[in-house]
């Protein structure tokens, strides 16, 4: 599980994400926006001691719910090792794809990782 200080969780903060973000796509199973540190985050917030914060898009073209949960679950486990890659403070949004469903752990972990890498690296 992901800790609480490290989610996404109100919709301003997808849009903003998904607005300034470099993105790449993963294998056709995930998409990644990542968005750096806000330089105008609020003062008693500091962006550069931060852990960064991650959020899940899962459309309903993935499938049903019990399905669309699975998935993110997956996904969260996967993320909360990688945290440590992403820079402080940063914001990273994940956007499955409906070939995630019936992929392995292990193949939404390399499809994972290389569109992080991709997304993470100047």
């Amino acid at each position: 599980m992901l800790p609480a200080a490290a989610r996404l969780r109100r919709s301003t903060d997808f849009t903003a994400t998904l607005r300034v973000a470099r993105s790449a796509r993963g294998d056709g199973m995930v998409v990644l926006h990542a968005a750096p540190a806000d330089p105008a985050a609020p003062s008693d917030v500091d962006s550069r001691t931060s852990s960064p914060q991650v959020g899940f898009v899962v459309p309903r073209a993935v499938g049903p719910a019990v399905v669309r949960n699975r998935v993110r679950r997956r996904l969260r486990h996967l993320l909360r090792d990688r945290l440590d890659r992403l820079p402080a403070g940063s914001r990273l949004v994940v956007r499955v794809l409906p070939a995630a469903a019936s992929a392995s752990s292990g193949q939404l972990a390399g499809a994972l990782d290389r569109a992080l890498a991709r997304v993470v690296s100047p």
